[in-house]
């Protein structure tokens, strides 16, 4: 038996190592290629592609176009799949690649005919630089046919790729409104649906619009909410639904960012400094691609251009960084971005459209889409369907003109390139070489006329509206000589009025941040990294010490307690009180959230959505420390009630996992960032495409944002003219390819905070790309 077990093996073994060289060359083959030299079609002198020990790619070019024709050669060998998910992503085309699975994804998408639209408008988005967009496609192409295999994800789903267009360009730049904007508006639908059930004051608490943790750059701080009475509001005199699981308060990890800066008089030598890091869900390889793009071209200064910093494979040119005379970066500027209207749904304006869905493995679906004027039908009302307006459906929305930040010399260029920048609506914050700095609204945003009201969440009086850049809120050379955005609300009076709250993020963020800034009279790259990894928090530190207070009054609130004793006051991995308090608060909110949308819920039923209340601390704090008992929950007889069964669902939940005294902050905040096809693979091989598994400190309410597959897509630290004292991190690694030597390359740096060059280091691979004549 033993010498027959031995020559199955030997035979198992013979037939599985030739499958297994066969894999690993297929893999291999379509790694690309990183020195040597090459024939590029098109180029009109020779370039360079250059990469250092990380992978960060320089190109130098005789002209723009020719640059992007490089650009586009090296984004196609290193990041071919991702850019064709995220051109399908936006048109809703994800299903001929990974089959039924996707349709649902497909369909939400498709309803906004993204491509259709594209088409339309191409000229529009081109911006007159169609002969850049052109070369970039062509350069993209002339890639992808370069590696000797199809890239390797196509291998494992068995498809084809498919040749890059203009038009996907400019679908990459729509999957960002995708991502940064809510395409369904599903929160004011949420809104609109609970208000007839609330009373005026209980539903005014709902969508409270601020704390005492605000920190705007104009206008004072909200405070927190003043409790109605229990002649305006009394729960329990108010239906209720029946007894059962309560609803519960999603934890929202929303798309968001930081950026700051400080000018030259907080500097030692009069430079201004831009910090930046922006929050997205984290993937390998990471969403953005670092590179450095050198080239001739007069309307730059001195007449050659030189930008580093982060680029999105699918585009030509650098999103965030430094061109040596500005630096910018961006944050989600949660504006309202959308609009719904109410209508018959026989209305005579309503088209349908026969949109057909491609399926791997499965007949097409042709999917129709219901269309008004006002925009595509996505739910309906009874009789009536509700047609959305939302800026990303309009001509204009998306355009490669915010290219043009490669050319500004100063704070004013760079602010008049920004008023024509068709992009998602950011806070734009710059510095120039000359020591200034300013914020401004940047992208396209809602031009509503008079009958339109962006607090009303049906639209009735109100025609289709265009959107517009131009005229923006901005404020250059502020007094305190410091900016600061994290999602936050930056404006007030007037100026919020017209852009209205889109959903943005409490201010504690925000006001660690300003704090930090204004802690500090002169500050270099180090000290703006430093409030990048600020992971205190303080936030959380007045929900410790209730926490403390209510230890004695019930077994898990004295058990939570007690585990938390010892106040770390960071989100540091080895923190159980971090975890502990921060898990109760969460479900004392939820319980909150459940009780004052209970009149709500009786009258909707199931098709009650609990809405994001973003600024629901501004109406928790104060009903915790008076705990009126007309605004308590009809779950619970009394507050202290409330608390003890919060904690008891923390200390149940936890104590699974071992004893609480154990249960780490790391333990839940382990990095689970992966390539997008890691889950179809077997679970030994599916850490290979993977990063490791580290522990990360920081969270979501503090500058250092972070969590397992979400937080700081990118860091940088830089001034424009000190390009080589500026720090940068990027999560992922540079290339797409696990077998690649820039797989992963500086995440290690990313997850420690160390500071690394913003520049590019020296090359350790050339590839010279040669014209054909």
């Amino acid at each position: 038996m033993l010498k027959w077990s031995r020559r199955i093996a030997l035979l198992l073994l013979a037939l599985i190592l030739p499958l297994a060289l066969s894999a690993w060359l297929l893999l291999r083959g379509s790694l690309p290629r990183l020195d040597g030299e090459l024939a590029l079609p098109g180029l009109s002198a020779p370039a360079t592609i250059r990469r250092d020990a990380l992978g960060v790619v320089t190109v130098d070019a005789a002209n723009e176009t020719d640059m992007a024709r490089a650009l586009g050669y090296v984004h196609a060998q290193e990041r071919f799949f991702e850019m064709d998910l995220m051109r399908r992503t936006s048109a809703g085309e994800l299903a001929e690649l990974f089959g039924p699975a996707a349709l649902k994804l497909d369909r939400q998408h498709r309803v906004h005919r993204m491509r259709a639209r594209v088409m339309a408008n191409l000229d529009a988005f081109a911006g007159g630089r169609r002969g850049q967009l052109q070369a970039y496609t062509d350069g993209v192409n002339a890639g992808l046919a370069a590696l000797k295999v199809r890239p390797w994800p196509y291998l494992l789903l068995r498809q084809p790729p498919r040749e890059w267009e203009i038009a996907d360009s400019a679908l990459v730049g729509y999957a960002m409104y995708f991502d940064l904007q809510d395409p369904q508006n599903s929160r004011e639908l949420a809104l609109w649906k609970i208000r007839p059930h609330l009373p005026p004051a209980l539903f005014a608490l709902l969508v409270r619009d601020g704390t005492e943790w605000d920190a705007p750059l104009f206008g004072e701080v909200r405070g927190n909410a003043t409790l109605p009475t229990a002649d305006e509001v009394d729960l329990r005199k108010l239906p209720a639904p029946p007894d059962g699981e309560p609803v519960t308060l999603k934890e929202a990890n929303a798309p968001g960012s930081n950026n700051w800066a400080v000018d030259g008089t907080l500097t030692a030598d009069g430079r201004a400094i831009v910090a930046d890091d922006m929050h997205l869900g984290l993937r390998a390889p990471n969403i953005w691609f670092r590179a450095r793009l050198r080239y001739a071209d007069p309307r730059a200064p001195g007449g050659k251009v030189d930008i580093s910093g982060f680029t999105l494979p699918g585009l030509p040119a650098v999103i965030v960084g430094s061109n040596g005379h500005v630096a910018w970066g961006f944050t989600n500027g949660y504006i309202d971005h959308a609009d719904w209207l109410s209508l018959p749904k026989d209305a005579p304006d309503i088209r349908e459209y026969d949109e057909p869905i491609p399926v791997a493995g499965k007949p097409a679906e042709t999917f129709k889409v219901r269309e008004s004027s006002w925009g595509p039908i996505l739910a309906e009302d009874g009789p009536n369907a509700l047609a959305l307006r939302w800026t990303a459906q309009l001509p204009g929305a998306v355009s490669f003109a915010f290219a043009n930040l490669a050319f500004a010399q100063d704070l004013d260029q760079a602010f008049a390139v920004a008023d024509h920048a068709g992009i998602p609506a950011q806070n734009f914050v710059a510095a120039d070489a000359g020591g200034r700095i300013g914020w401004r609204l940047i992208g396209e945003r809602p031009r509503r006329n008079g009958g339109c009201d962006p607090t009303t969440v049906v639209a009735s009086a109100c025609a289709p509206w265009p959107i517009d850049s131009t005229n923006a809120p901005h404020l250059l050379d502020p007094p305190s000589h410091r900016l600061w955005t994290a999602n936050n609300r930056t404006l007030d009076g007037a100026e919020l009025a017209e852009v209205g709250d889109g959903g943005y993020a409490h201010g504690a963020r925000a006001r660690q941040i300003r704090d930090d800034l204004f802690a500090k009279d002169e500050f270099a790259e180090k000290d703006l990294l430093a409030i990048q990894l600020d992971d205190r928090a303080l936030f959380l530190e007045r929900w410790w010490k209730l926490l403390q207070s209510e230890s004695g009054k019930g077994p898990a609130l004295t058990e939570l307690a007690q585990a938390a004793n010892r106040w770390d006051g960071r989100a540091s991995t080895d923190s159980v009180s971090y975890r502990i308090v921060r898990a109760w608060r969460l479900a004392v909110n939820s319980r909150i959230a459940d009780g004052l949308t209970a009149p709500a819920q009786a009258a909707l039923g199931d098709d009650f959505e609990m809405p994001g209340l973003l600024q629901l601390e501004g109406v928790a704090w104060p009903l915790l420390e008076q705990r009126p008992a007309h605004l308590l929950s009809h779950r619970h007889a009394t507050w202290d009630a409330l608390l003890e069964d919060a904690a008891q669902e923390i200390r149940d939940e936890l104590s699974r996992r071992g004893p609480l005294a154990q249960r780490r902050w790391g333990e839940r905040n382990t990095a689970r960032i992966c390539h997008p096809l890691a889950g179809a693979l077997p679970a030994l091989l599916k850490p290979k495409l993977c990063m490791p598994a580290d522990e990360l400190d920081g969270d979501t309410a503090m500058p250092r944002v972070a969590g397992p597959a979400f937080g700081a897509s990118e860091r940088m630290v830089v001034s424009p003219g000190h390009e080589a004292d500026g720090i940068i991190h990027m999560p992922g690694g540079q290339s797409g390819h696990p077998l690649s030597p820039f797989w992963g390359a500086g995440h290690e740096a990313w997850v420690k905070g160390e500071a690394t060059p913003f520049l590019p280091g020296a090359a350790r691979h050339t590839l010279r790309l040669q014209p054909v004549h």
